[in-house]
């Protein structure tokens, strides 16, 4: 597989460095950021925390602006931060942001046109895990983690792979997209009408009735503005306590939506992820 270098930048004596590569699951050309710590320096394999990002992010919000990097050197944790959606003049659009490029919501696009190339689930998943672990001092010891659309993302794939992940976490994600604004939306474009369909890549809805478990930290500021409609925490806190599931779930007085809030927080989720990668 060819991936190409687009840069560079020593960080805490480890390298964050971006890449392009032709994605076979997307029909596109892709682009991740990957921060290696200094562990992985000598050939040495390190775990990895895979990160999913929000609506309208790229691959470079997470690594310029949550300071995770220090930590990452210190615990010796590989970070892989992919884009959100599919790239690219051929790829389908909308005019909203909260569906199309920088909206992909990590799911298998059923529907026209979205089907030929939103098909995060499985880059995510699949192709892009090979990939790295192909290419890079990477182990095959993964957690996942996210942000908003993209904590949703972390949770659905740790819920229906529990074999495929050590640990999940999630900054304001959200939690029970069916029955949301955002992810009716988007569900509708990529699933189509037929609902039984959205309840796969439902957070909420999936560890209600889940029997294999992943650890789970979710952190949620109560100044966000997107708490009551979009996101509903309470969802998934009530399917937790109904299937026994082992979530942790925190709440903040007076934080919002921003990177402000997952940079105040990113210490304690890479430690928790670090405490089963490592164990």
């Amino acid at each position: 597989m060819t991936i190409e270098n687009l840069s560079s930048n020593k960080s805490f004596g480890g390298w964050h460095k971006q890449y392009s590569h032709y994605s076979k699951t997307l029909n596109c050309s892709m682009r991740f950021a990957i921060y290696l710590p200094p562990q992985a320096s000598n050939g040495k394999k390190v775990p990895a925390l895979y990160w999913l990002s929000g609506l309208t992010c790229t691959d470079e919000n997470f690594m310029q602006k949550a300071g995770a990097h220090r930590m990452a050197a210190e615990l010796g944790v590989a970070i892989i931060a992919p884009d959100t959606s599919p790239r690219g003049d051929d790829v389908a659009d909308d005019e909203g942001y909260d569906l199309g490029k920088g909206a992909g919501f990590y799911v298998n696009a059923t529907e026209a046109p979205w089907s030929k190339h939103y098909r995060m689930y499985d880059y995510v998943l699949n192709e892009l895990p090979a990939l790295i672990e192909d290419m890079f001092p990477v182990s095959d010891q993964r957690s996942i983690s996210g942000h908003s659309m993209g904590g949703h993302g972390a949770l659905v794939l740790a819920l229906r792979n529990p074999e495929r992940f050590q640990s999940v976490s999630a900054f304001s994600p959200i939690s029970n997209p069916v029955n949301c604004p955002w992810g009716k939306k988007a569900f509708g474009a990529y699933l189509g009408k037929d609902t039984a369909s959205w309840a796969e890549y439902d957070a909420s809805l999936l560890m209600q009735k889940a029997s294999k478990f992943v650890p789970a930290l979710v952190d949620q500021g109560e100044a966000d503005n997107f708490l009551t409609e979009q996101l509903k925490p309470e969802m998934l806190e009530a399917a937790a306590k109904q299937s026994g599931y082992p979530l942790e779930l925190n709440r903040h007085e007076g934080y919002d939506h921003s990177y402000y809030f997952i940079a105040s927080f990113i210490e304690e989720h890479l430690r928790f992820h670090a405490k089963y990668l490592n164990s």
